[in-house]
């Protein structure tokens, strides 16, 4: 609770049927502390209106018709005010005004003179979300240092399924609360990637190679992540496990190839890549079209070769490099292993594992790091994937600052 007490937060609401979950937005935050006043555009007063916002919230509701004819509000005066702003839910619409810097409201009167920080939660259909200029003016605004918690994926009210949806209001005051905590917010606005699971090269259109990958692990940094604001993209071979609500981009893949090309389109514009995928190392030389059947020597001789070395790749990069952290699953020589695979692919920090213990690594719900650096080393004892994945997130984020 006292990471909200006393904190000022300005919520601005636009046209959307998700607009009424905003009563219940405004009563979570004041359970925690948090000091709520509410800006909204016309098109939301048709789905809430601002005296059950007042009620709520306990204060003056700011519309666009005071700021527009009576000129009873000062738009700047409001815009210094809060320690944050947070957009909820957000239309397309809103997204292209901020993205433009257009001031034909308050509400993006607002934002564009604000020296807060901004927090937007997209709600829209999803062919609207996929639209390219909506993805543009989330490029923009991201890059200007604008937090995106969410959409998140589901049924939506107009029939279709996909990204478009609010996330849930107990996500969202974790989110806020989160935030304001010290320690991980001394840098805002991150950027990070993250590779999980196992990836897999088809052999026949029945069999594949593949690994005893879970995706736990990177799973777990994903929601640490997450859950400290930082906007995350998930790259993930075929896993058995929920994504975690708010993340901001998923792409789903099978092979080594299909990994590689997904994370080389978008590594550039990130700050951290996290590595954490276990990437099957080759891959067949030529795939059968049909099943191969049993051969009557009882031998079959698979011609495989390489896969690309993802890591590698990145780290050099010699433009728009962001922090690289890799992982070495092993079992034995783990620290020697782990050291010479950090210098010979130009890893900034490199994560050991040994996965020959039982109940830690490969499909278990816990794990042990020992982390290798330039200058040094620590270790990070059997837990939980989720906690051990909040320490480690820590120790990249000091790490990443010092670089920095």
């Amino acid at each position: 609770m006292k990471e909200l007490f006393n904190k000022n937060i300005l919520l601005g609401i636009s046209g959307s049927i998700a607009a009424y979950k905003s009563l219940e937005l405004i009563q979570q935050l004041k359970k925690k502390g948090a000091i709520v006043r509410v800006v909204m555009t016309k098109s939301a007063q048709a789905f809430v209106t601002p005296l059950s916002l007042k009620i709520i919230s306990g204060h003056q509701v700011f519309i666009d018709s005071d700021f527009l004819y009576n000129k009873m509000i000062d738009h700047i005066k409001i815009s210094k005010w809060p320690d944050i702003i947070v957009l909820a839910p957000a239309t397309a619409n809103l997204l292209a005004k901020l993205s433009s810097g257009i001031t034909n409201d308050l509400l993006s009167a607002i934002c564009l003179a604000t020296s807060s920080p901004i927090a937007i939660s997209p709600v829209m259909n999803k062919n609207m979300y996929l639209a390219p200029s909506t993805q543009d003016n989330l490029k923009k605004l991201n890059n200007r240092g604008v937090i995106f918690w969410g959409p998140d994926y589901g049924n939506q009210i107009c029939g279709d399924k996909g990204f478009g949806r609010m996330i849930k209001i107990s996500k969202l005051v974790k989110l806020i609360t989160n935030y304001f905590k010290s320690g991980f917010n001394n840098v805002k606005n991150l950027k990070i990637m993250v590779t999980a699971g196992p990836t897999i090269e088809l052999i026949d259109p029945v069999r594949f190679i593949s690994n005893y990958s879970s995706g736990k692990m990177g799973f777990a940094i994903v929601k640490a992540a997450i859950d400290v604001g930082y906007q995350v993209t998930l790259i993930s071979g075929p896993v058995k496990i929920s994504t975690p609500d708010g993340i901001f981009k998923k792409i789903n893949i099978k092979s080594a190839i299909e990994m590689k090309d997904a994370v080389m389109s978008l590594v550039k514009n990130q700050d951290i890549f996290i590595c954490c995928a276990a990437i099957t190392d080759y891959r067949l030389e030529k795939i059968s079209r049909k099943k191969i059947k049993k051969q009557k020597n009882n031998k079959l001789c698979l011609k495989l070769v390489k896969n690309p070395d993802i890591i590698s790749e990145v780290a050099s990069l010699k433009k728009n490099r962001p922090y690289i952290v890799g992982f070495s699953a092993d079992t034995e020589k783990i620290g020697k292993y782990a050291k010479e695979k950090r210098i010979k692919k130009n890893i900034d920090l490199i994560c050991a594992n040994d996965v020959s213990k039982p109940n830690q690594g490969f499909n278990s719900n816990y794990n042990a790091l020992h982390l290798f650096w330039k200058t040094g080393s620590m270790m990070l004892s059997i837990n939980n994937k989720l906690s051990l994945a909040k320490k480690l997130l820590h120790q990249i984020i000091i790490f990443y600052e010092k670089k920095s």
